[in-house]
């Protein structure tokens, strides 16, 4: 007969049931949401589970391939059509979420949804990184600008960002005021900076190295089936350009 494992789970925990395949519930429990711990309950059963199964979340990612490198057949199911199964149900608990989905994983009424690769993940945490770095600069470059308009000093509508701190700082350190309140502003500012150009020179040698076979879009490993993908953020298309 063939078991199956449902898993409910929240950022720290996650709720467990086992089924077989008549559907009747043979175990349940909470445990901490870790790898090593899901797999070393799963393993200690004295059933061999076919299918493990969760919703689509921000955890997905790390637990599907984390359960597939512990020999288990993992598949991700896409969180509406669970939501949509769930509702009818009068209790909502935890456990009871668990064992919906162990149920819908079993009667396999369900769409798998596509994991993609952990190299796209990668790329994508990259541009992400370089996205808020940019904007803290550009945030910070602006407060200065507002600072210095109250003291009469009004900057060039345009300066680059790779000569900001050029044209700014000697104004600053001409009086001893504005270089107490605002050098610190400066040196955040080229600290933010300084990571966004490192992380672009590291982009780049990734593409060189071997992202470039990902096509760089960010929809490597991108399932075949439109709207089957766990994105749960959308891409940065931001430019590599312009940046010192």
């Amino acid at each position: 007969m063939e078991y199956y494992a449902g898993l409910d789970v929240w950022l720290r925990s996650c709720a467990i049931c086992v089924v077989d395949g008549k559907g009747t519930v043979l175990h349940e429990r909470d445990l901490p949401c870790e790898i090593e711990k899901i797999a070393r309950y799963l393993t200690a059963l004295p059933v061999s589970i076919e299918r493990i199964r969760f919703e689509c979340g921000t955890l997905s990612q790390h637990l599907f391939y984390g359960l597939k490198a512990k020999g288990f057949e993992v598949v991700c199911m896409e969180a509406r059509e669970v939501s949509a199964a769930l509702s009818a149900m009068r209790n909502k608990t935890d456990c009871n979420d668990a064992r919906g989905i162990a149920q819908i994983l079993r009667t396999g009424w369900f769409s798998p949804v596509h994991m993609k690769s952990r190299e796209a993940h990668g790329v994508r945490a990259l541009l992400s990184t370089r996205k808020a770095l940019l904007s803290k600069t550009i945030d910070l470059a602006n407060e200065v600008r507002g600072l210095l308009k109250i003291f009469g000093i009004r900057l060039p509508k345009t300066v680059k960002h790779g000569s900001f701190d050029d044209v700014v700082r000697p104004m600053i350190e001409m009086d001893e005021v504005l270089a107490h309140a605002m050098l610190a502003l400066l040196d955040a500012r080229l600290g933010h900076a300084a990571n966004g150009s490192f992380i672009r020179e590291t982009f780049a040698l990734n593409v060189s190295g071997g992202y470039a076979a990902l096509e760089i879009s960010l929809t490597a490993g991108s399932s075949t089936e439109e709207g089957r993908r766990c994105d749960w953020q959308d891409a940065p298309t931001q430019s590599l350009q312009g940046w010192p």
